[in-house]
């Protein structure tokens, strides 16, 4: 077993891969041979991630606020407090906070053999939201 009790400072998500704020806060990275990885990641309104897909998939478990996710070709899904989301490997999407509120999430993936753990596209054009 081992504890960690000390984190690696927040960061702030590059613009290449995030539109808006958004702070990034490692959860875990176990060393070898474990490949999880886990983040809380704070997006402030209508913060949002790039296009992007994980080679294992991605669950995402909204733990405050408001926001929406979205596969490609598919339609712009609410998220909120309490909501979990699978993203099924190498299934292109982008998630993030809604227009006038926070989204804080976990997002838990598995680092490939490689050690990648995504594959970043192009940033998301404007965001139409849901009413």
């Amino acid at each position: 077993m081992h504890i960690t009790r000390n984190r690696p400072d927040s960061r702030q998500g590059p613009a290449e891969h995030f539109t808006g704020t958004v702070w990034l806060d490692e959860i875990a990275a176990p060393d070898a041979p474990s490949r999880l990885r886990m983040f809380s990641v704070h997006f402030a309104p209508g913060g949002h991630t790039a296009w992007h897909r994980h080679p294992h998939g991605q669950v995402l478990h909204v733990t405050e606020g408001e926001g929406f996710v979205q596969r490609e070709g598919g339609p712009v899904e609410p998220i909120r407090a309490g909501d979990t989301v699978w993203i099924e490997p190498g299934e292109s999407h982008w998630h993030g906070a809604g227009p006038r509120t926070f989204m804080t999430h976990l997002a838990v993936v598995e680092a490939a053999e490689d050690g990648t753990t995504v594959d970043w596209g192009d940033l998301v054009d404007a965001c139409t939201y849901p009413n």
